[in-house]
C-alpha cells in the first residue's frame, strides 16, 4: 500500500471534482492542503478527470465521477479517493485496494434526509399527487368525481424494506409511527436491532414480495442487487403495492417496471432514482398516473450535504495525519 509521510499537508495536492459544500474545503485549505476545485457545475466526462488528476495525490470525487481500473492503474501517485456519498458504485473498490488506495466513503450523515425522501414518495404515490398536480397545470381541474382519483390509505399495511440498513431502519420508524405498519424486511443477514425496536420480522425475498402492501428499496448496488426487481418479483407483488426506490436505479430492471405499471401487477412507483439518470423528459414512467419520480435528491437537504462534505474531507485530513480514516470501506488496505 501507499505510505504517505504523514503530518505534510502543504505537499498533498487534492482534486476536487465538484462543487460541494465550502464546509468541507475550508477544512482541507485550512490545514494547508493544495486543493484543485473544478469550476463548473456539470460533472467531469472521464476524460476530464483522467487529464485534470495528472499530479493530484487525493481524490475528492461523487457517484457521476468513475473510477474504473483503468482510471486507478493510470496513476500511481494517487494515495487516496474519499467519495462525497454513502454509495461507491461508481469505483472499482477491488482495483482500489488492490493499488493499496484507501476509499472513504459518509455513511448515516445523509440517512434521515433519504428517509424522508422515501416516506414522502410513499404517500405520494399513494395518493397520486403528482399526476393529480399536473393535471391542475393542464386546466383539468373540474367536477368533483365521487369515484374519481381515488388513492389507498396506509394505516396498517405492512410495508416491506428491502435492505435494512441505516436508511431502511428510518424508513420503517416513520411508517410504524404514522401508520402503524407492520413491518417486515429482506437482508443479507438479521438486523437485531430492527427485531427488538420495531418487532419487525426477516423474511426471504420471495415472501417479502409476496406480502408487503409497500416495498420499499434501501440495499446497496452490487451484483447480487442490480436488476433483482425484474418482471418476476413485480409479478410477485400484490396488485395493490406501491414499489418505492431511493437506493439506486439499477436495482430495479426499468423496461420491467413499465411493464409491470401496465399490466397493473403492482399499484405504482415512486422513484428517487432511476435507470440511466437523468431520465428522458419524456420517459412513459413521468406521466402515469400512480408514478411519483424525483431527480435523486434523497441526501438534498443543506444539513446533509454539509455533513457528507465535512465526513468526505475528514476523511483525506486524519489519513495524512494519522493514517488512518474514520469512514472507510475498504480498511483491509491500512492493515
Amino acid at each position: 500500500m501507499n505510505d504517505p509521510e504523514k503530518n505534510r499537508p502543504g505537499k498533498v495536492k487534492i482534486l476536487v471534482t465538484r462543487q460541494f459544500p465550502r464546509v468541507g474545503t475550508d477544512i482541507l485549505s485550512g490545514q494547508g492542503f493544495s486543493l484543485t476545485c473544478w469550476p463548473e457545475e456539470r460533472p467531469m466526462t472521464y476524460e476530464e478527470l483522467s487529464e485534470n488528476i495528472k499530479g493530484h495525490q487525493a481524490l475528492l470525487c461523487t457517484l457521476t465521477d468513475r473510477i474504473d481500473k483503468l482510471f486507478i492503474r493510470s496513476n500511481p501517485q494517487l494515495e487516496i479517493i474519499s467519495q462525497f456519498a454513502v454509495g461507491y458504485d461508481n469505483i472499482d473498490i477491488d482495483a482500489a485496494s488492490a493499488a493499496g488506495i484507501p476509499v472513504g466513503f459518509t455513511p448515516d450523515v445523509m440517512s434521515e434526509a433519504t428517509a424522508d425522501i422515501a416516506f414522502g414518495l410513499m404517500i405520494a404515490t399513494a395518493r397520486k399527487m403528482f399526476y393529480l398536480h399536473k393535471t391542475i397545470l393542464k386546466g383539468e381541474w373540474g367536477y368533483f368525481k365521487p369515484r374519481g382519483n381515488l388513492g389507498m390509505e396506509l394505516r396498517g399495511k405492512i410495508l416491506g424494506i428491502f435492505g435494512m440498513g441505516r436508511i431502511g431502519m428510518k424508513m420503517a420508524q416513520r411508517c410504524r409511527a404514522a401508520y402503524d405498519m407492520e413491518v417486515i424486511y429482506h437482508n443479507r443477514s438479521r438486523n437485531e436491532e430492527a427485531d427488538t425496536l420495531l418487532d419487525a420480522q426477516w423474511v426471504e425475498f420471495p415472501e417479502l414480495l409476496e406480502r408487503s402492501d409497500v416495498v420499499s428499496v434501501h440495499s446497496v448496488l452490487s451484483d447480487e442487487t442490480r436488476g433483482i426487481f425484474d418482471l418476476e418479483a413485480f409479478c410477485r407483488m400484490k396488485p395493490s403495492a406501491p414499489f418505492i426506490n431511493t437506493a439506486r436505479g439499477p436495482i430495479h430492471n426499468e423496461p420491467d417496471l413499465l411493464a409491470a405499471l401496465k399490466a397493473e401487477e403492482i399499484w405504482g412507483a415512486g422513484l428517487d432514482v432511476t435507470d440511466p439518470e437523468p431520465m428522458d423528459r419524456n420517459h412513459p414512467l413521468l406521466s402515469m398516473e400512480n408514478v411519483s419520480v424525483l431527480p435523486h435528491i434523497g441526501s438534498g437537504t443543506r444539513e446533509a450535504r454539509d455533513n457528507m462534505s465535512r465526513l468526505a474531507a475528514e476523511n483525506i485530513a486524519a489519513f495524512y495525519k494519522t493514517g488512518t480514516l474514520p469512514h472507510i470501506v475498504n480498511p483491509g488496505v491500512l492493515a
